[in-house]
């Protein structure tokens, strides 16, 4: 059955709508505006957390409801309801017609199709029993306890979500998609007397659970989180002061994600609220760096087959070889700006208006083994994995915990180091990037961006790369 169909049975066999009267009330409220859709969702969502040996907490859900959205010029009016009936569309359709105010827009034109599938339709809560989630995650507490008489604390979580939308357009165009979404997640605590430090693992993507829950997905992240807690409970306080930076392939991406990709969507450029406003065709970045934004990954987390306006995603080329590209747009800021939609068009829920919103965001790999890379810095700092961080998307400043962390010594890896903290700007840490390496990996599938109170699940990655000069935040002289 086609993603089309199952949602034609959610949504008007089961909630008892009549197809063609929503369409006429659609084209109605849409009438005179220059573009808008109706959004219906319906979710079901899972999650499970395990510490200290028990089962801690449990919750289900399932939600429905529609948004209404009528745009014209820089105006969006938009309302949304849980109730899927005709009267309450009806009255949304009341709402968003007041954003007219006499005005009257010309129609645009809707997104192109696509018969493409990037993940399966399958709802993984029904792939595997509570009580099996329930023991799985008793597994990975006892794996780890057992591996090292050091741990004191052991953290286990398993989510999944189902969320099936179909998308009205004022013209009768209709667009679905189903979209499975899972998650494992494993933290650890370790201690040596009265020291203790922690580590983590989490793992994800659009499919059913049985990726990461099969022996060798679970332990793998269990084995990561154990192996992240004792290196932290090794290691010594981080230097501080400008040094040669070298990040490692994969989560690293975030920094990336965090300080250049905000700063390359639409609305931010539109309204020249970003350091990249204006800039197109310009060099913002040192010669190598490609930058793109690709939501057509099969499985990842980030990836959608079509954003939530209906269009398709596809790889939007942001940066190329240091020159800026382009943007990541919705409908709304690319029809302002003269572009094309990029199938970044993005919602948290029914209850969320769509605005511009990255998906997978990744930097293309270079020539160099990661090895020549490390071995060209006498005196640095390798960051393996990232933590959390803030970003000014005005002016690009930012400041990055480093969660996992080495000195580099004379071309080697040295000691571990805890409590660095990246410090810099982007669109300056962009000119300093002088080596990139052939390592180019994605992350396991764990990211949500926030953007004005919305957060989406987002996909990152990156090759190993030198950044020749970065404040580095620490406590050692």
């Amino acid at each position: 059955m086609s993603d089309l169909a199952r949602t034609d049975e959610l949504f008007y066999t089961r909630a008892g709508l009549d197809r063609g009267r929503l369409e006429r009330q659609v084209a109605e409220a849409l009438s005179g505006a220059d573009d808008g859709e109706l959004f219906l969702e319906y979710r079901q969502s899972e999650s499970l957390a395990y510490d200290d040996g028990k089962l801690k907490s449990a919750s289900f859900d399932t939600s429905q409801g529609f948004g209404l959205r009528a745009v014209v010029g820089e105006s969006a009016g938009y309302a949304h309801a849980t109730e899927l009936s005709h009267d309450a569309v009806a009255r949304a359709a009341k709402t968003v017609q007041a954003v007219r105010s006499g005005q009257s827009g010309t129609a645009a034109e809707g997104p192109a199709g696509t018969n493409r599938q990037l993940y399966t339709d399958e709802n993984p809560l029904g792939t595997m029993d509570f009580a099996a989630k329930v023991k799985l995650l008793g597994e990975i507490d006892s794996y780890v306890r057992t591996k090292d008489q050091r741990v004191r604390q052991v953290m286990a979580s398993i989510t999944g979500e189902w969320q099936a939308v179909q998308i009205l357009r004022g013209d009768g165009r209709r667009v679905a998609d189903i979209r499975p979404l899972v998650r494992l997640n494993v933290s650890v605590v370790v201690g040596e007397g009265e020291r203790q430090e922690s580590g983590n693992y989490g793992t994800g993507g659009r499919f059913a659970f049985a990726r990461v829950v099969s022996p060798e997905g679970w332990r793998h992240a269990a084995d990561e989180a154990l192996r992240h807690a004792l290196v932290n409970l090794s290691a010594v306080p981080a230097p501080a002061g400008e040094l040669p930076v070298v990040l490692g392939p994969g989560w690293n991406g975030v920094m990336l994600h965090e300080a250049i990709g905000h700063g390359l969507e639409g609305d931010f450029n539109r309204k020249k609220t970003s350091a990249f406003a204006g800039l197109l065709g310009q060099r913002i970045a040192a010669p190598g760096i490609t930058v793109v934004d690709d939501g057509s990954f099969a499985d990842r987390r980030g990836s959608l087959t079509v954003d939530d306006e209906g269009t398709p995603t596809e790889r939007t080329v942001l940066i190329e070889d240091g020159i800026l590209r382009g943007y990541m747009q919705d409908r709304q800021n690319a029809r302002l700006m003269g572009m094309k939609p990029t199938g970044n068009g993005r919602r948290e829920s029914f209850a969320h208006h769509p605005m511009p919103r990255m998906t997978n965001t990744i930097m293309l790999g270079g020539s160099l083994n990661p090895q020549e890379i490390v071995g060209s810095v006498k005196r640095g700092l390798y960051v393996s994995q990232m933590g959390g961080g803030q970003v000014d998307i005005t002016n690009g400043k930012f400041v990055f915990n480093a969660a996992e962390a080495y000195l580099i010594e004379d071309g080697k890896m040295g000691p571990a180091v805890k409590g660095a903290m990246l410090i810099g700007n982007g669109p300056d840490a962009l000119t300093r990037v002088t080596m990139i390496a052939n390592d180019m990996a994605l992350d396991p599938g764990i990211g949500t961006c926030g953007k004005d109170g919305q957060g989406v699940p987002v996909g990152v990655g990156q090759p190993t790369m030198l950044i020749n000069r970065l404040t580095v935040g620490g406590t050692a002289a």
